[in-house]
């Protein structure tokens, strides 16, 4: 039997692409449902939030105006990446989550399946939530889905990695800037997705992941004026309220499911359209004279 002492992890956050540690220097210790220590994570504070707000501000710009194809492939090279280490994920889950690893490995191979399921969507959201729009006069009237901007998002708390992916990726897969503040129990699946993140094609920035107290974090991302909506379905009830009236004062969209939400389930599309914006044109048809006497 071999008396070496396994090396112990602290993992940080992620930023910008990037692995800071914590600005308030603070760590807190992670343990298995069993109670063994697991590792150490990062305590993130509202410093780091703002940091990660700007990071999310910064990658909106180039991911939004990339195109629905380009988007759609970043977003299945995240599967690809994780499907190399799917055996990796299977441990964590079932040690983060107390489970069994059979169990474990539905919930991961459900996680690989939702990212191919909306890299999927990429080039579809236009189609399926734009359009020409019928109009009673000489006009063209067409209708087109935008994405909102940053949006901050409380993953859930129990379910450490397929809840995380069921809320992250319906918002970024239209071209929005995600900040994320992980499980604060079970943040090691969702820290080691990050390490995912890093090595696929996905811009720093676009996703940034933050482990630490909903409670402490989330009330500033709420207020922050360069945040422009919200995904609380991983928030308590009391908190959740706290950070619909804080996010009214910059009139945020605000979504959540209602009720306990089925992560196994049909995905659906209502996450995707929480975050989507309807740009509408208007063009006259018909022959417009020209200067020069001429029409088209």
């Amino acid at each position: 039997m071999s008396d070496r002492i396994a090396v112990a992890k602290t993992y940080k956050l992620f930023v910008g692409g990037a692995f800071p540690r914590s600005e308030s220097g603070r760590t807190y210790q992670v343990t298995t449902a069993e109670g063994a220590f697991l590792a150490n994570a990062a305590q993130g504070s509202r410093k780091d939030a703002r940091d990660a707000v700007g990071a999310a501000r910064k990658a909106f710009g180039s991911w939004s105006n990339a195109t629905a194809y380009n988007r759609g492939q970043v977003i299945y090279r995240i599967a690809e990446m994780m499907e190399a280490r799917r055996a990796q994920f299977v441990e964590l889950v079932a040690e983060s989550e107390g489970i069994k690893a059979s169990k474990a490995q539905v919930a991961v191979d459900t996680a690989i399946d939702r990212i191919v399921h909306f890299a999927g969507w990429t080039d579809k959201i236009a189609a399926v939530f734009g359009g020409a729009n019928p109009v009673a006069g000489p006009f063209f009237s067409f209708s087109t889905p935008e994405p909102t901007g940053v949006v901050a998002v409380i993953a859930p708390e129990e379910d450490s990695l397929l809840g995380l992916i069921s809320v992250v990726l319906p918002a970024i897969v239209s071209g929005n800037a995600v900040v994320v503040i992980a499980s604060q129990s079970r943040p090691v699946p969702a820290v080691t997705f990050a390490e995912v993140l890093a090595t696929s094609d996905l811009p720093g920035g676009v996703v940034n992941i933050i482990t630490g107290s909903a409670a402490e974090i989330a009330p500033w991302l709420a207020s922050h004026g360069d945040v422009n909506a919200l995904e609380l379905t991983g928030a308590e009830p009391e908190l959740r309220t706290a950070l619909e009236q804080a996010a009214a004062g910059t009139v945020k969209r605000v979504h959540y499911s209602h009720g306990t939400p089925d992560f196994f389930g049909d995905p659906g599309t209502a996450r995707m359209r929480a975050f989507l914006e309807t740009k509408t044109v208007w063009h006259p048809t018909g022959a417009v004279s020209l200067s020069g006497g001429g029409s088209y």
